[in-house]
């Protein structure tokens, strides 16, 4: 491996004109392709398998004029203080927001809340709820102008009017946590390298990187229903381990040309270590983030592949454009000394071989101090609640959220999050009583505070109808009647030859957040087992891959322990924007899982590669571990840093799983980073010794020999150019 990567980097740097064109061509491409293709579709939260998606189909078949997935929209009027909605001139102008509203392009229906009973008891709140002819992404901007400008006439009647509902757009400031990344990024490349061209190289690189994955993702995503947050977290991936992997290629060049090495033969020699380290560091991402599959919902299994792809595209940066850019500039990446011929204090011990030092003095004491601190913070993560949260998480200086809070407040928390009954009268004699039966019997359950009256298919067999929980979409006592509903299915139906399922956006949720809890046990266990396969083949240890894999769960945990605090229980929330605390979003977890075990190992291959090429090339495991931290150490910080601001930059986002995913990633990367990888790795490692590197006889036999560690490259150099290249 380390052969072909060195000859493939020096083949960048010699032909680096070539390599620089090739990418600006592909580049070139995915921005027409990007630019012409249609629009990403919105989120598909469908769950095969599940009770509510089954309801949605049949509610397809059996309903067909009906628009199951058509936009809507709510409109909340609220009288002033001690007014009633009914009187004048309130009621007047709510039924002049109605007209307008329905004489308003795509809209197929409006309800006026005076003649279906959408008026609370004490006449202070109405709303009026709004349906579309199209799916919420094909809502045009005339129609949302629309909303506002109803909205605005009843305003300025003296009512106060909020709108909440799927055809709104949100979101935070375009581009802004993208400058925040990118600016933080920036600023500690400079600090780490010390030249303004080595730092902005990794930043140009990664850049570039983006830029063709996401226009690429553009350019396909109507074709595959990849949405906007599945481009969301490509972003969000795609630059941290763009930035990372162009780093330690940059760093290990600098490295072997401090040692005297002339440009080719560092450029040789840092992507044939350092470029293999970064491919099976992606590789294990990739396999993390494909995993993502085993779970069974179409969203999650597009989010992985398309973050994947966006790693994919981070390595190929990393081996081929990173050495052809480093052609064109191969002194001015160096720091100011090197280029003035000035040691670069080799003999002096850094900041990161006197922490190695320290650590293998008191191996034992940095150990379990690492795990207890871990330990303690994964304990809030016993009480993690999944849920879907929605417009009750936004800020309260969005539209939905006031507009969420008045239903509340007005009729009830379960306003918010009506259950839709589907009842299949087929096989009953006379389905309007069958109906009526199942009507009556959930009506009667303790938890349900109103029914809607049925309406049936043209057909007559089928009908659906609304039931409001008392209690609030995301609260566990809303999840507690649905499953009792379903349980006491045969009990409700009254045996009238008739059955009913039980859907709507608060059903799906909680069959989202059970399926994915289901699939948590099995995610852990394919992608644990295929990394512990990969780095079996990179470290030829036992050892080394089982505490990877016990280091990754710790900081997992304790990175969810740290999300429920801050977004279930509170602390430090309002620090971090997040007004409204409650369950924690059902892909989080699995999110955070996935994403972290890719990035956990990258700092894994990246730190145990550098001792182990130590240890093969002759030191003993203890002076491998302070040689692997010396020069690896400043640059795992850096990337880890790098990563943090990345994620970290995320969190002003309004939608609520950007913000969260967002904080949950920066801080795992934190704990695996600095707790993990650089305290509790090199401890474990010290009390290991040569037992870290044991192989059973048999094994090594039969393991292909990867050689991460460029063993081979002293061996048989890689035949370096004729002809040593130089700045243009």
């Amino acid at each position: 491996m380390a052969t072909i990567l060195a000859r493939l980097g020096r083949f960048a740097f010699r032909r680096r004109r070539a390599v620089v064109l090739a990418w600006l061509a592909v580049l070139g491409a995915a921005i027409v392709a990007g630019l012409t293709a249609p629009p990403a579709p919105p989120d598909d939260f469908s769950m095969p398998g599940t009770e509510s998606q089954q309801t949605f189909e049949l509610m397809r078949e059996r309903f067909p004029g009906l628009a199951a997935e058509a936009g809507g929209a709510t409109m909340v009027f609220v009288a002033p203080d001690g007014q009633d909605v009914g009187a004048e001139p309130n009621r007047s102008a709510i039924e002049s927001a109605v007209r307008e509203l329905a004489g308003g392009e795509q809209v197929a229906s409006v309800a006026d809340p005076f003649e279906s009973g959408a008026v609370s008891a004490d006449g202070s709140t109405a709303y009026a709820s709004v349906m579309y002819e199209v799916p919420a992404s094909e809502v045009t901007a005339d129609s949302r102008a629309g909303i506002d400008a109803a909205a605005d006439g009843a305003r300025a009647a003296g009512l106060t009017v909020d709108t909440r509902g799927d055809v709104l757009e949100s979101g935070g400031p375009a581009g802004v946590a993208e400058l925040i990344a990118i600016g933080l990024a920036a600023v500690i490349l400079l600090v780490t390298l010390g030249s303004l061209v080595a730092a902005g190289l990794p930043l140009l690189t990664a850049l570039l990187g983006v830029a063709v994955s996401m226009l690429s993702l553009l350019a396909v995503s109507d074709a595959f229903g990849l949405s906007s947050t599945s481009t969301t977290l490509a972003l969000m991936l795609g630059l941290a381990v763009g930035i990372d992997y162009a780093l330690f290629v940059v760093a290990r060049y600098r490295e072997e040309r401090a040692r005297g090495r002339s440009a080719p033969e560092a450029v040789t020699t840092a992507v044939g270590t350092a470029g293999s380290a970064v491919t099976f560091a992606g590789l294990t991402v990739v396999i993390a983030l494909a995993g993502l599959t085993v779970v069974g919902m179409p969203m999650l299994t597009k989010m992985g592949l398309a973050a994947a792809g966006a790693v994919v595209v981070a390595v190929l940066i990393a081996l081929t454009l990173v050495p052809a850019v480093i052609g064109f500039v191969p002194d001015k990446v160096l720091s100011r000394s090197a280029r003035a011929g000035r040691p670069e204090g080799d003999q002096a011990p850094n900041a990161a071989q006197r922490w190695a030092r320290f650590v293998l003095r008191r191996p034992v004491a940095v150990l379990t101090l690492g795990v207890v601190m871990l330990g303690a913070l994964a304990i809030p993560a016993a009480g993690l609640r999944l849920g879907m949260p929605g417009d009750e998480a936004k800020p309260a200086s969005a539209t939905e959220r006031r507009a969420y809070d008045a239903l509340a407040e007005a009729f009830g928390p379960g306003v918010n999050g009506p259950l839709m009954i589907v009842a299949d009268a087929r096989g009953a004699a006379d389905p309007e009583r069958a109906v009526a039966a199942i009507a009556d019997g959930i009506a009667g359950t303790e938890g349900v505070v109103s029914v809607s009256p049925p309406m049936f298919n043209d057909a007559g067999d089928t009908a659906f109808f609304e039931a409001v929980p008392s209690t609030a979409p995301t609260d566990a006592a809303t999840s507690d009647l649905v499953n009792e509903l379903r349980d006491r299915r045969p009990e409700l139906a009254g045996g009238a030859g008739a059955t009913f399922t039980v859907t709507g956006t608060t059903a799906i949720d909680i069959d989202l957040s059970a399926k994915i809890q289901g699939a948590l046990v099995p995610y852990l266990a394919t992608v644990v087992g295929l990394a512990f396969v990969l780095l079996l083949l990179v470290f030829r240890s036992i050892l080394v891959p089982v505490k990877a894999a016990l280091g990754f769960l710790l900081s997992v945990l304790a990175a969810l322990g740290a999300v429920v605090l801050v977004f279930q229980d509170g602390f430090l929330a309002g620090l971090l924007g997040v007004e409204q605390t409650g369950p924690i979003q059902s892909a989080v977890p699995i999110f955070l899982i996935g994403v972290v075990f890719g990035l956990a190992m990258d700092y894994e291959v990246f730190l145990v590669s550098r001792q182990r090429e130590a240890y093969v090339h002759g030191e003993s495991p203890r002076a491998a571990i302070e040689t692997g931290l010396r020069h690896s150490g400043r640059v795992v910080v850096a990337a880890a840093l790098i990563m943090m601001a990345v994620f970290a930059g995320f969190v002003v986002e309004v939608d609520p799983f950007i913000k969260m995913l967002g904080f949950s990633l920066a801080a795992a990367v934190f704990l695996d980073a600095f707790v993990v990888r650089l305290a509790i790795v090199p401890a474990v490692m010290a009390l290991l010794g040569r037992r870290a590197w044991w192989l059973p006889g048999w094994m090594d036999r039969i393991l292909p020999r990867v050689d991460v560690e460029g063993a081979q490259l002293d061996r048989n150099p890689v035949d370096e150019p004729k002809v040593v290249a130089h700045a243009p």
